[in-house]
């Protein structure tokens, strides 16, 4: 297809701010450093948009692309896992339809850029450059387009560390954004879609890269505002949606090593070095080993300082970015092996425990199921007994202050349903107001500073405007599984009856259908260093 266009306008452009929520976005545009998204905000309507549980990332996108919760669509973390092994996610592992192959079965055109958990592409009518989790320079559809957007907008990339930019650098977060939108427009002008999604992640990357730093957020959005304002003016859409995948705001309350908890109350064992699981011996865990001397070392002093670093809750990954932070990263890590960095903390010996956080970002506990899990120890009479024992101690935990830890301890069924109920952590922890932090650790105390100083709120935002959208309408209750109902209504195709959500109180009409039942790809993993490389970076691992 070439540059050419018909006489089709866009009907419909989503904007998606990873991480946008009022708390952000309200200071940004009083103080006039976004106009473009002042704009849209001040003509349209706007409301909070509730996530789901967990309100991280890897899960929230494929559900307000699906309008499906993690129990449907099958994705609750940036990992998958087998038994005691894992994947990280990509498109294979999300088991219900995209909008956009919705849109595309009735004869709907889109362009999709972006947007996490796209990779690897199906066929449908349009064009795709998947976000975060897929690799650099990933597989696109159709085929082959990636590299026309490189010569056509002087080259792209998926992750800001893989410009010529410094890495974690303003300009490294300008020139990604800046590329993320000349991409989105070229293949607008070439495709002239019925919809266009485009996602910019560097909204969320900031506060977890530079904590705090003002200069840095606002660059991030002055960046996008721009892009923004490019985008309007290329695609003339009728209609414009604005979405976050959750919020952002500050930690102030305090971090709670769960998995210590567990084997302090007789639930978890713990082993030193081994690979343990999730299984963090990839070289990418361990930023500190850099140079080909690490590996020359003899144990001692060095072994025990890192053991009291580790004790101290001071991960690889903390010391890394605070040595890159005075520049002495590189000379350190010459001296530091990865595998006394290993074995100096202590590690969840996964088959031998009854009960386990498998990962922060999925918020929960999972119970090492006899018949369920390879090695496990909770016979399926006792499943029952064992999960409410759990979620009884963990509902009585409280902080140093003398604060609830918790907001809610409950059995997953509280939030998911659907065939892949059986992938979930069996029980939800979700910390009080999202002030207080989970991690996964042992070898310390239970309690401690948040390692993360800013991190996901639940929160996030929505704001509508456009000819088709109901004027002076408030958004008050609306949840990210609205989305795709919204566009389904939008465009006046039928909604999925196994959709969670409803549409948007700004559109009219809708119906509902019961579709065939979604064929998804065989689950293929993405063995990519760089992929787990940046979710580490950005502490989701």
């Amino acid at each position: 297809m070439d540059d050419s266009t018909d006489d089709r306008d866009m009907q419909l452009l989503v904007i998606g701010l990873d991480a946008g929520c009022r708390s952000i976005l309200d200071p940004l545009c009083e103080d006039g450093k976004i106009p473009t998204l002042a704009d849209l905000i001040d003509r349209g309507t706007s409301g909070p948009l509730e996530s789901q549980i967990p309100p991280w990332t890897g899960s929230a996108w494929p559900s307000m692309y699906t309008g499906k919760n993690p129990g449907k669509h099958g994705v609750y973390d940036f990992l998958s896992f087998d038994g005691y092994e894992w994947d990280v996610v990509n498109a294979t592992y999300v088991r219900e339809r995209p909008v956009w192959e919705l849109l595309s079965e009735h004869g709907l055109s889109s362009v999709v850029v972006n947007v996490p958990v796209t990779h690897p592409p199906r066929e449908f009518n349009g064009a795709l450059i998947p976000g975060m989790t897929a690799p650099e320079d990933p597989p696109c559809h159709p085929e082959g387009i990636l590299e026309d957007v490189k010569l056509a907008c002087d080259d792209y990339h998926v992750y800001p560390q893989s410009t010529d930019a410094p890495e974690q650098s303003i300009e490294g977060y300008e020139r990604t954004i800046e590329c993320r939108g000349e991409a989105f427009q070229y293949l607008c002008r070439r495709e002239n879609p019925d919809f266009g999604f485009v996602q910019f992640q560097q909204t969320d990357t900031v506060f977890h890269e530079r904590p705090g730093d003002k200069a840095a957020i606002e660059a991030v959005y002055q960046a996008v505002d721009e892009q923004v304002a490019d985008i309007l003016e290329t695609t003339d859409p009728k209609n414009v949606l604005v979405v976050s995948d959750h919020g952002m705001g500050k930690i102030t309350g305090t971090e709670f090593r769960v998995n210590e908890f567990l084997r302090d109350h007789g639930y978890l064992e713990a082993k030193k070095g081994g690979e343990g699981m999730p299984n963090w011996s990839k070289s990418w865990e361990n930023d500190l080993l850099e140079g080909e001397d690490a590996g020359n070392h003899d144990d001692g002093s060095l072994a025990t300082v890192m053991n009291v670093a580790a004790k101290a809750g001071i991960t690889t990954q903390r010391i890394a970015n605070a040595l890159d932070t005075v520049g002495l990263k590189e000379p350190i890590g010459r001296r530091v092996p990865n595998e006394m960095i290993r074995a100096a903390s202590e590690q969840v010996d996964f088959p031998e425990s009854k009960a386990y956080v498998r990962s922060k970002s999925e918020l929960g506990i999972r119970i090492n199921l006899e018949g369920r899990e390879p090695n496990g120890q909770v016979a399926s009479a006792e499943y029952d007994e064992v999960r409410q024992e759990l979620i009884d101690l963990l509902s009585d935990v409280t902080t140093p202050d003398g604060e609830a830890m918790f907001e809610v301890v409950a059995p997953r069924e509280l939030y998911f349903d659907g065939p892949h109920l059986e992938d979930a952590p069996d029980i939800l922890t979700v910390p009080d107001d999202f002030d207080n932090a989970i991690v996964a650790d042992v070898g310390m105390d239970h309690f401690g500073e948040p390692m993360e100083p800013w991190n996901h709120k639940q929160t996030g935002f929505v704001a509508a405007t456009g000819e088709d959208f109901e004027e002076g309408v408030p958004l008050e209750e609306a949840t990210i599984f609205d989305v795709a109902p919204t566009i389904c209504t939008l465009f006046d195709v039928p909604i999925d009856v196994e959709m969670d959500g409803i549409p948007l109180p700004v559109v009219e009409g809708s119906t509902e259908e019961s579709y065939p039942d979604y064929e998804p790809d065989p689950i293929s993993v993405t063995d990519d260093d760089a992929v787990e490389d940046r979710l580490s970076d950005l502490g989701y691992l």
